[in-house]
């Protein structure tokens, strides 16, 4: 990996020091502003107590949901400095302000171990423009910066790609977290070194929020497994009936090549699961891939697509998964992202190295219960997709280089 890590830091290096960090504490709040989902808190620990226990002094950065550029209630950090202080056990601070005379204040008043969180990045409209004069603002407050937000490094937001630069320009080290480590290991493994047979998995919507991550997995792969409404594109390509199902009839010459240049190992369903509604008590038909009416919306793979898409991941050692099935949201169109969800556990099991792509993926896993079965589920989907295409993600960029630290 050619950034600098904050594993590779010796620990008496950081006591006294301030060190930013922007961690990923977007987390779903209830009506009442409580945690309810806590799984991002909980992956930032493992840097935050390897900082807190080196002596540091900790000053922590994320956003939450999607504010205006502006305060607002509904979404402030405070009910997650709460959580956040239950966790650690103590020593965390919340300042109401991201910048400004508090926040200096806050941060020059930190004892040793002691972790401040700033308020809402996004509650500032800098923050997204990556403004100089944020980026400026945060890097005062601290001597070297972490990235442990993996969902957002494919993003130049000013406390990611912007403060990273005005940290390492003054002077201090940009160092990848702990949690920011095991996702590119992860993940870049999968690419860079797969043990094979290597099998991807590609779902969702639409093709052209993946054509790149196509172009990308072909080399690389033994076989390529594409469902979701994504698969209909290359079903009209073939020239099959597909409904009044979700396409994008201007991707359909893009997927037509694709499948002339894959071959054998690009795997489409062989049949699927229509219905005349996308509800939750909709009347769900088999049918052949062929089989598809002129009012069929297809919603799901079918049973025979499980067992040949299953098959393909029992004899993979190396499995990455972008994307559902089907409409999984919804009772009758979820069985076949469930059933693909155990296959890929199965193989965890056996000893493959499974890889889900965070977003959509990372729910239908947790639905089918098997989270817990795989080897890594990634914290960032549209950055994990950004990585799979080979696409370089900003916040990554702007980090140290493991050279030069």
């Amino acid at each position: 990996m050619p950034k600098a890590l904050l594993s590779d830091v010796a620990v008496e290096s950081l006591a006294g020091r301030r060190v930013l960090v922007r961690a990923d504490l977007n987390v779903p709040l209830d009506d009442a502003l409580n945690v309810t989902d806590e799984t991002r808190i909980r992956a930032s620990l493992p840097t935050l107590q390897r900082l807190r226990s080196a002596g540091a002094r900790v000053v922590l950065l994320s956003h939450l949901g999607r504010p205006k550029g502006s305060p607002d209630p509904a979404f402030s950090l405070a009910p997650v400095a709460a959580r956040l202080d239950a966790l650690l056990g103590g020593g965390v601070h919340f300042v109401p302000d991201l910048v400004g005379q508090r926040a200096r204040e806050a941060v020059a008043g930190l004892a040793a171990g002691e972790v401040v969180l700033l308020e809402n990045t996004r509650f500032d409209p800098r923050e997204t423009a990556n403004d100089p004069e944020l980026a400026a603002a945060l890097a005062e407050m601290g001597d070297d910066f972490v990235l442990d937000a993996f969902g957002t490094a494919h993003r130049a937001h000013a406390s990611t790609e912007g403060v990273a630069r005005a940290v390492a320009a003054s002077g201090g080290h940009a160092w990848a977290g702990l949690l920011l480590e095991r996702e590119l290991t992860f993940l870049g493994d999968a690419l860079e070194s797969p043990d094979r047979p290597f099998v991807a998995i590609l779902g969702g919507a639409k093709i052209s929020g993946k054509i790149d991550v196509v172009e990308a997995l072909l080399p690389r792969v033994d076989r390529l497994l594409v469902g979701g409404a994504m698969a209909n594109t290359f079903f009209l390509a073939l020239g099959l009936e597909v409904g009044e199902s979700l396409v994008e009839p201007d991707r359909v010459e893009m997927a037509r090549e694709l499948l002339d240049r894959a071959g054998e190992r690009l795997l489409l369903p062989v049949d699927v699961r229509v219905a005349s509604e996308i509800s939750a008590d909709a009347e769900v038909r088999v049918v052949a891939r062929s089989g598809v009416a002129p009012g069929d919306l297809i919603a799901d793979i079918g049973p025979a697509t499980e067992v040949l898409f299953a098959n393909e991941v029992r004899e993979a050692r190396t499995v990455v998964w972008n994307g559902p099935m089907g409409v999984f949201e919804l009772a009758p169109f979820r069985e076949g992202t469930v059933a693909l969800a155990h296959a890929v556990a199965s193989a965890a099991d056996g000893g493959a190295v499974t890889v889900l792509g965070g977003g959509d993926s990372a729910a239908a896993a947790e639905a089918a219960g098997v989270a817990d079965r795989l080897t890594h589920i990634s914290t960032g989907g549209g950055a994990s997709l950004q990585l799979l295409a080979g696409a370089p993600l900003p916040g990554i960029a702007a980090l140290t280089d493991r050279e030069s630290a």
